[in-house]
């Protein structure tokens, strides 16, 4: 935090919170709390930070550290009334960005401090209850203190998890005093203590356990007697490793700190973890030990490490997997359209890539972003035709717990999972017009609100979007907001469909053998002429995505080193009939090297459809639809079907 507010974004915010962790990391109880304020003041730019727990009367707080203007300072007790404190200690956060002495003057300690802003984040114990408080002020505004808030907050559960285990150690202190007064109080705080407590042997056979223990390890209480903790640990390395390290200390009659074990609940089996201190009895006969059930806490750093590692492999196979090797051909138009990635890549603009289905717009979309500054950040990819209507707002923005029926848990959306990275929304033509308003709002204020949420997150975004509609028609229609459109449409790539640059077909056509051989096991190495030109004067309705498949099912069916495409493969150039012609037309022999020309190839498309049409009982959709056979959308389907004058009459065909 600077003298105006704080800077907790990008580079230097991660600079502040690797300090803040750095410093505190190694650090436990007393010198933690110590720790933490010094640091905490320091990576905020803030001139007092301070830590305290709530008193038993719940109306007063007494600080376990404090750091002012460069020093530590005495720890004192303050009344919760009239102070900027109260809110937190009643567990909200709370946030004042100036004027803090005007709002409450009968805190003579902010006049004496002299201080202008307050922040403070309240610390909740895992029953829900507020145990104390971590507070900042400064004698400058605090102008961006959600930042300061949320800094704040990741630091909290960790100085409440010191809190609690200070008083913990403190409570099994007295225990151990009650013990040596009287044991019928020793034998009621024994059973009662929400801290879990355990008697065992030198063998781990349990010799009595409390209620707490008996409830996080799923024994009755019948069962303690005859249970030893080692027959609750699984048998994985690292768990037999960490068991045997704890045995060996109970054996030299040594005490133990903070250990972690893995075990499974007798009654369900079901894995925990707890976090243990042990100390051997007074005759060395027997060891007590303590401890609180860590389970949320190791499977949350667990998902942490496997989502670090996934992204780190998703950046690593978008690197490996798709850039501008993959983009074949030699064309004119093809070469415009790597020109444009290239000048497109370096910036940070909107690209709106607009083509047929099956083109290679996503392809497109992973070159700009692999071509960018932000190529080791992710790429997300949302296909907003593919969502359920009701869920499409869910997954681009993340909805929190009970924010709708079935949302049981917090869900991090796309948009903020693609911070500092790419978000590629394909299909953005089929976006419903209400979330569009809400898309719109991100791309202007790069910020947004959790669905049931309250808390703007901001996130640095890039967007890329691609659609095969004509958006500028649906925008002029009415059907997609012209804001929007204008707004995505900043540096538009167009990419022509593949009968519109026929030169590309043959490199892509080996291409796709060499892929294919490899990956089926073929060895093609040829192609014979007739065969190539069979390819070429094909229209391919489904652009390179329908050649690609044509070519892998030619790649399974060939039985040599000769590439065949068989009829069953490729729809045959003679055996379409064509449409009627406006004029009869001597028949002329068939040259197979020529390309015929486009009126040709629409009437050639047009029967193909048509075929296929008439085979599907004119099913457009569905599994076994002419879409899918034609490997096309099928609203791209419809287009071409109005273009070709394909139509359905009640005489027949037309």
């Amino acid at each position: 935090m600077g003298k105006n507010g704080f800077t907790t974004e990008g580079s230097s915010g991660d600079a502040a919170l690797r300090e803040i962790v750095e410093g505190i990391e190694s650090e436990t109880g007393e010198r933690f709390f110590y720790s933490l304020v010094k640091h905490l003041s320091s990576a905020l730019g803030c001139e007092y930070a301070f830590v305290s727990e709530l008193l038993e009367d719940r109306l007063r707080f007494r600080t376990r550290a404090v750091w002012g203007r460069g020093n530590f300072m005495e720890n004192f007790e303050s009344p919760l009334d009239g102070t900027p404190c109260a809110a937190v200690l009643n567990g909200h956060s709370s946030h004042h960005p100036e004027r803090i002495c005007q709002l409450f003057p009968a805190d003579l300690g902010l006049k004496k401090w002299g201080v202008e802003s307050y922040c403070g984040v309240p610390l909740v114990d895992s029953a829900g209850s507020v145990v104390g408080h971590l507070a900042i002020l400064s004698d400058q505004p605090m102008l961006d203190g959600p930042r300061g808030l949320a800094t704040m907050r990741i630091f909290a559960a960790r100085a409440r998890a010191e809190l609690e285990r200070l008083r913990t150690e403190d409570a099994l202190r007295r225990a151990n005093e009650a013990l040596v007064q009287s044991e019928e109080r020793f034998r009621d705080l024994f059973d009662e203590a929400p801290i879990a407590y355990v008697h065992e042997g030198l063998d781990s056979r349990f010799i009595e356990a409390n209620r707490t223990a008996m409830r996080i390890l799923g024994l009755k209480p019948e069962e303690v007697a005859g249970t030893t903790g080692e027959s609750l640990v699984p048998d994985t390395p690292d768990a037999q490793r960490r068991l045997s390290e704890w045995l060996d200390s109970m054996g030299r009659g040594t005490a133990t700190t903070g250990t972690v074990l893995e075990m499974r609940r007798k009654n369900d089996g079901k894995p925990v973890w707890i976090q243990c201190w042990s100390r051997p009895g007074p005759d060395g006969s027997y060891t007590r030990t303590m401890f609180i059930d860590v389970t949320d806490r190791v499977l949350m750093e667990r998902e942490k490490a496997r989502l670090e590692a996934q992204n780190t492999y998703l950046i690593e196979e978008i690197k490996e997997t798709h850039n501008f090797e993959e983009i074949v051909g030699q064309s004119r138009a093809l070469a415009e359209v790597i020109e444009k990635v290239r000048l497109v890549a370096s910036t940070d603009s909107s690209v709106l890539i607009l083509g047929e289905t099956g083109t290679g717009k996503e392809l497109v979309a992973r070159a700009v972003h692999s071509n960018s500054e932000r190529r080791n950040r992710p790429l997300v990819k949302v296909n907003c035709a593919a969502l359920p209507v009701g869920l499409i707002e869910s997954e681009l923005f993340g909805h929190e717990k009970g924010a709708f029926t079935g949302a049981i848990d917090r869900r991090i959306g796309r948009f903020e999972l693609a911070h500092g990275g790419t978000i590629f929304l394909d299909e953005i033509g089929d976006m419903p017009p209400d979330l569009q308003a809400k898309l719109l709002r991100v791309l202007q204020e790069q910020e947004f609100e959790r669905v049931g949420g309250s808390n703007l997150i901001k996130v640095d975004v890039r967007v890329i979007a691609a659609t095969n509609r004509d958006l500028f028609r649906s925008a002029s229609e009415g059907t997609f907001r012209q804001d929007l459109y204008y707004r995505l449409n900043v540096f538009p790539v167009h990419l022509p469909a593949l009968r519109e640059r026929r030169e590309d077909i043959p490199p892509l056509v080996h291409y796709f053998v060499r892929r294919f051989s490899l990956k089926i096991g073929r060895k093609i190495t040829r192609i014979q002429r007739e065969t190539m030109e069979r390819l070429v004067s094909y229209s391919w309705p489904g652009n390179v995505r329908e050649l690609e498949n044509v070519i892998e099912r030619a790649v399974i069916l060939s039985r040599g080193v000769e590439l065949e495409v068989a009829p069953g493969v490729l729809p045959e150039m003679e055996a379409v009939a064509p449409s009627p012609a406006p004029s009869p037309r001597p028949a002329q022999p068939e040259k197979p090297s020529e390309v015929p020309s486009p009126q040709s190839i629409e009437q050639v498309e047009r029967g193909h459809i048509l075929g296929v049409l008439m085979q599907t009982n004119w099913r457009i959709e569905g599994s076994d639809g002419a879409a899918a056979l034609l490997n096309l959308n099928p609203s791209t389907l419809r287009s071409r079907m109005k273009k070709l004058g394909v139509q359905r009459s009640k005489q027949g065909v037309s």
